[in-house]
This record gives structure tokens, sequence and C-alpha cells, in this order.
């Protein structure tokens, strides 16, 4: 299959069918975790939907050139939120499962950490691909093809910020004010 091309209006598009996907499961949940980089959008929008407070969990498992090539997983080593407390029923997201190994390895990342916490945890995922070792609870699109996904914000990573501050003008800021208090 050719690659799939995603532009900005359908990529809120999904996040919102996969609200709403998940809203008429009847599920409910009191934590979103979305996993970073790719799942910050779709859980910052989650998040706002539904009113839920937010966590993002840092991982990595691809680079090279091309942003193609896949490497181990990394994990942060701490969750980051505003809340003193993680949720107990959790609600897993990223953009996308390919391989699997992403989800699987967060969800026994969370049980370790948190487990004893934790009652119930489901995944969502705008993207689930057959190649994926793990099937999420909540998805848009099943890719039996598994094509490589080329979403809007990826412009950014071959951006050159020299040549990006060549198109906007100098920012003359006032003076500040007193404060807003």
């Amino acid at each position: 299959m050719a690659d799939l091309y995603v532009s900005w209006s359908e990529y809120h598009q999904h996040i919102e069918k996969l609200a709403v996907h998940i809203y008429r499961s009847g599920w409910s949940f009191n934590q979103i975790i979305c996993l970073a980089r790719g799942g910050l959008r779709v859980g910052d929008l989650l998040s706002r939907i539904y009113q839920q407070p937010l966590a993002i969990l840092a991982t990595s498992s691809y680079g090279g050139a091309t942003g193609q090539d896949r490497h181990q997983l990394t994990v942060s080593q701490a969750l980051t939120m505003t809340t003193e407390n993680l949720g107990n029923r959790i609600l897993l997201v990223d953009d996308l499962v390919d391989s699997g190994i992403t989800l699987e390895q967060t969800l026994i990342w969370l049980q370790q950490r948190y487990g004893d916490g934790i009652t119930d945890i489901r995944t969502a995922v705008l993207w689930y691909k057959a190649c994926s070792r793990i099937k999420p609870h909540f998805y848009v699109d099943y890719l039996p093809e598994n094509p490589w996904i080329h979403q809007p914000f990826e412009s950014y990573e071959k951006t050159d910020i020299e040549a990006l501050s060549q198109e906007y003008p100098a920012i003359d800021l006032p003076a500040p004010r007193a404060s807003c208090n």
C-alpha cells in the first residue's frame, strides 16, 4: 500500500471520531496518559473534550535521517502530571500502534510503577496497523496493509529555523506594563 498522507483537518476529525467511539462504548475513565511525542496532540484534545486530567509519558522508538528507522524503545523515568495522584481508570493514548511494542511496554511500565492504584487501563489510537502485536481497545482506522503514515505536523521535523526566521520580520515588543494582579 502507498503511504498514507493525513491533512490537519483529517487529523482533527480522527481525534473527534476517537472521542465519540470511546463515549459510545460507555466506558468511563478519570485519567488520560498520552505517549509523547505522537500522542501529545491526541491526549491534549481528548483531555479537553472529556475534561479529564492529562499525564504525559515520553517514549521514543523511531529515529534516523528519515525518522522511519525503528530503534530500541526508550521510556522516560517518570510521568509528568499536574494532579497529586494518578487516576485509577486510565485511558492510555497514542497516535498509532505499529509494531505494538510501545503500547505493550508502556502497559508493563505503568503496572510496575502504579499497579496497586490502577483498576482499569484501556488503550486508544487513531490508527491500528495489522502488523501490531497488540490490539488497542479503541481506534478509528484499521490499516491491513501497514502504510507509513505521514501526519501533518511532521513537516516541522524538516524545518530549518534559520530559514524560517527569514520569513518573519523581527518583532518589536512593547515595554511591559504593570502586573495583571
